[in-house]
């Protein structure tokens, strides 16, 4: 082979070979990056970004936010940052936080901004709400005041973040339902609604007394009723409710002493059918003791008439003294 020809072909496998070790080493160090980096001030090495690469952290996601940290003159090292990220929190997140918390001279620190990052908190909203307060409405709370009128109130409540305790503080479920426990409560303890209604910001400073944020994540400003409305008479229907459950009880226990009458009224009847019809079983055996008598020489002819004299006399005294009018049956009719 021609030595130039020879000469040519290495030329061009070792240019190749290069263009091949350009673009490996461009996919491995970004080298834009560093670029935008060292031109912001922001001093990062070549084997910091290598490293980077080779732990699966996203550069641009430390440098870019490093760079903003940069510019504001905030004192934050890499390292930190990569930490942060590797913890799986968000840090560009975080650094918006300590700018915005400079700006608004609020004292937050870096790791205090991690571990409210880390806690599952947006840590720049809180800011922001540090800055700018919320306001958090209430649902439609019901209390009923001692005269039994219920009132259904809606409130307001005007809350600031407090930074120290977003890690652990409780939220804004807590917020509402402590506002909703003092609006029961001192509407229950009022003696009229009529005064809850005259005087709605009775409820905001019994609220506000209770000290209701603390162990949250929230300072409470104010508490403003929006509206409130009257309810039922829960008193009344409490009274016409108990007044039917008597009337329910007094008529089964009325209804228990009849059927106890009708019950013994029949037993009497029968009671009094039974002796009845005992006398007139032993009537029926008068005459047949009778004849038995006369039969057997016990009993005369005499003694018989002597007997129906008997009866009629004393039927004759029974009619005189007016104690009955019926004519007296003979022994015969009988």
């Amino acid at each position: 082979m021609d030595p130039v020809a020879a000469g040519l072909i290495s030329a061009i496998i070792y240019i190749v070979i290069a263009i091949v070790a350009l673009i490996i080493l461009l996919s491995i160090i970004p080298i834009r990056l560093w670029i935008t980096a060292l031109a912001a001030g922001v001093r990062v090495g070549i084997f910091s970004l290598i490293g980077m690469k080779l732990r699966r952290v996203a550069p641009d996601r430390i440098i870019r936010p490093m760079i903003k940290a940069t510019k504001a003159g905030l004192d934050v090292k890499i390292a930190p940052l990569e930490a942060h990220y590797l913890a799986g929190g968000n840090v560009d997140r975080v650094i918006n936080a300590l700018i915005a918390a400079q700006g608004a001279n609020i004292p937050l620190e870096f790791k205090q901004a991690c571990a409210i990052d880390l806690a599952g908190r947006d840590v720049l909203n809180a800011v922001q709400m540090s800055v700018n307060p919320k306001v958090i409405e209430t649902p439609v709370v019901a209390a009923i005041a001692k005269d039994g009128i219920e009132l259904r109130a809606k409130a307001r409540v005007t809350v600031r973040a407090n930074i120290n305790r977003l890690v652990g503080g409780a939220g804004e479920e807590t917020i509402i339902a402590r506002v909703g426990e003092g609006i029961v409560t001192t509407v229950g303890s009022a003696d009229t609604h009529k005064a809850v209604l005259e005087n709605p910001d009775s409820i905001s400073r019994t609220v506000l007394g209770k000290g209701l944020d603390s162990g949250t994540a929230f300072e409470i400003l104010s508490i403003d009723i929006a509206d409130i409305d009257v309810g039922r008479n829960v008193g009344a229907q409490l009274q016409m409710d108990q007044a039917e459950a008597d009337r329910r009880i007094a008529q089964a226990r009325a209804e228990q002493r009849r059927a106890m009458a009708v019950a013994q009224a029949q037993e009497n009847i029968a009671l009094e059918q039974e002796m009845r019809a005992r006398v007139v079983e032993a009537e029926a055996e008068v005459p047949k003791a009778l004849a038995e008598a006369m039969r057997t020489g016990k009993m005369g002819v005499m003694d018989y008439y002597n007997l129906q004299n008997l009866q009629a006399d004393t039927a004759m005294r029974k009619s005189i003294s007016g104690e009955s009018t019926d004519k007296p049956k003979t022994t015969e009719q009988a």
